[in-house]
Formats: structure tokens, C-alpha cells, sequence
């Protein structure tokens, strides 16, 4: 019985987390601060605090800000190992002499003796990884440092007729790496965090039940 409970409490454990959370308060939209309205003067064409810049383009440089990225990430990685050792040993003690003889029971020696060993491993592994991620993301700027870059973020969520998938993305844009139509590559984003996730009927179907990943989780001791 109390194997079945060990058991089945390692199962939950390995079972958590299945269905990820659709929002993350992380990657809310930032809003920029709300300004006061200067009194105005009446029969002015022009009004404090509302002021028309002539020659600024529409790319994002203020908390609030909004900011298309679009993703082209594509990464591949591939490693090959292989170890082969071997060792060979060997201990030969002849008969012992005491007083000019040898020690010898019934004309057997008594000390003489041999041990050799042989040891040999070989091993070989390969490992081969391809990801791409192509689209495209609308994040909002969070925070504008001191040099003048921008933190940005934000989500995508999907909700599609057999489940929801959702995409975030957070990091530091240059504002000089930020095209004419108010967008930049996924690969001009420093610190990037890009997750890419969903949760229902199709994500449910390519995952492992909880059994399984009980025993291919390192809780299994085998």
C-alpha cells in the first residue's frame, strides 16, 4: 500500500503543469501614464500639451508604444560522441624463501599465485535538433532605458475550434533596428524569451500520458 501511495504521488507530480496558464500577467500590455490637459486659451488654434510633430515617423519610442516583431527563428544543432577505453593488468608473486627455502606445504608452494583483469567500454551517441518559428507578434514597449533602448512585450492567444495556442515574447530593441513599418526581426531582439505553447484537444493528443512520463521523468529510479 505504501508503494501504491509513493507511486501515485510521484505520478501528480509529474502530471503538474500539463495544461499551461493562457495569460501571463508578465506579458500584459503596458499603457502609457496618463497626462494632465493644460488649460487652454480661448480662440487659440494651437493648445498646450497637444503638440503635432511635423517630421517624426510612427515607430515606437514610448512606454505604450505598440511594435510588431516578426518571428524568424530557426535554430539546428547536431553532436556526435564516442569513447572507447580499455585496460589490461596482470600480478604474478612467486614462492616465498625463508632461511634459504622455499615456503612449501607438502612439496606445494604455499605463496605463489597470479591475478590478471581485463576491462574494455565502448560507447557511442548522437543527438540532432531542428526548430524553426516564422510569424509575426504585435508587443507593446514597457520600459524605456536610460540609453535609450526598449523593453518590449506581449502574447498572442489563439482560440481555435479544437483548443487555444498562445505565443509570448520579451526582450531589448535598439530603436535603430526598428524598420520604416514599425517593425523588427525576432533575431534584433536582445534577451530574447520567446515561448510557444497551447493547451486542448490536439495538445492532449501529442503528449504523453502521466504514466509514461513517470517513467521517463528521473523519478524513476531504473
Amino acid at each position: 500500500m505504501k508503494r501504491l501511495v509513493i507511486l501515485a504521488a510521484s505520478a501528480l507530480l509529474v502530471g503538474c503543469a500539463v495544461n499551461p496558464p493562457l495569460h501571463d500577467p508578465a506579458y500584459a500590455a503596458s499603457y502609457p501614464e496618463p497626462v494632465a490637459a493644460m488649460p487652454g486659451t480661448p480662440g487659440t488654434i494651437y493648445r498646450t500639451g497637444y503638440g503635432i510633430t511635423l517630421y517624426e515617423d510612427v515607430k515606437a519610442r514610448q512606454v505604450g508604444d505598440i511594435l510588431t516583431i516578426e518571428l524568424v527563428e530557426q535554430t539546428q544543432s547536431s553532436k556526435e560522441a564516442s569513447t572507447s577505453t580499455s585496460k589490461d593488468q596482470s600480478l604474478e608473486m612467486d614462492a616465498g624463501i625463508l632461511l634459504g627455502n622455499p615456503i612449501t606445504h607438502n612439496g606445494r608452494p604455499l605463496l605463489e599465485n597470479s591475478i590478471s583483469a581485463s576491462r574494455d567500454f565502448d560507447g557511442t551517441g548522437s543527438t540532432s535538433q531542428k526548430n524553426s518559428l516564422t510569424g509575426n507578434i504585435t508587443v507593446t514597449v514597457a520600459q524605456v532605458l536610460p540609453n535609450g533602448n526598449l523593453v518590449v512585450r506581449g502574447e498572442k492567444v489563439l482560440t481555435l475550434n479544437q483548443g487555444d495556442e498562445f505565443i509570448r515574447i520579451s526582450g531589448i530593441v535598439r530603436p535603430v533596428d526598428i524598420r520604416t513599418d514599425n517593425s523588427v526581426l525576432s533575431t534584433r531582439v536582445a534577451n530574447a524569451k520567446i515561448t510557444y505553447g497551447g493547451r486542448g484537444a490536439l495538445a492532449d493528443a501529442n503528449r504523453q500520458g502521466w504514466l509514461a512520463r513517470f517513467f521517463n521523468s528521473p523519478l524513476w529510479p531504473f
